[in-house]
């Protein structure tokens, strides 16, 4: 193929232009470099193997991973290619643990006084890799179900339900108000 002088365009010059080249994920000892929510820390959980099967330490106060005491927890579940949020708190922070499945965790920081603030954040957790990650107050996330089966986590938010003054706001996924969109999934 050829322009009207005979001379073949540079296909290769001409796609490159119009690239984005793929920005690092990792650190010089293979850690991710990808931009938490300032506040947000994980925390690798430990497992037991033997032949028999496996034990899971959830959560331990004597770790030291975060100051606010165990008060509550409970157990949600989302079925495959559905979304729960967006979802923001006031009062309290989440503490997320994924048993099985695979989710993916899209934050987004309104904090104006916030090193992250206006950014998103998505992060995948796994009942593969057993870890504890908290959400800070005042940040919107979604949980997104990214596998083949129901994702079940458990949450230890630092304060206890209050059914008649949840502190829980929401916004649908479709939003315009959050610089991200969740494609053709479903979810509220």
């Amino acid at each position: 193929m050829s322009d009207h002088s005979g001379i073949r365009p540079n296909i290769l010059e001409s796609t490159l232009a119009a690239a984005q080249r793929d920005e690092r994920t990792l650190d010089e000892q293979r850690q991710s470099i990808a931009p938490l929510v300032d506040g947000m820390t994980f925390f690798d959980s430990i497992r037991h193997n033997d032949d028999r099967g496996s034990v899971t330490e959830v959560y331990d106060p004597r770790w030291g991973w975060h100051a606010d005491p165990l008060v509550f927890s409970y157990i949600f579940t989302i079925r495959p290619g559905l979304v729960k949020g967006w979802g923001l708190h006031k009062l309290h922070e989440d503490r997320y643990f994924v048993v099985s499945g695979e989710l993916e965790l899209v934050l987004y920081d309104p904090r104006p006084e916030s090193s992250t603030y206006g950014k998103i954040s998505k992060v995948y957790l796994s009942g593969n890799r057993p870890r504890l990650v908290n959400i800070p107050k005042f940040v919107w996330h979604a949980d997104r179900n990214i596998g083949t089966s129901e994702v079940v986590v458990i949450n230890f938010p630092t304060i206890q339900y209050d059914h008649s003054n949840p502190d829980k706001y929401r916004l649908p996924i479709d939003t315009d108000l959050i610089p991200y969109d969740f494609g053709s999934a479903k979810g509220w």
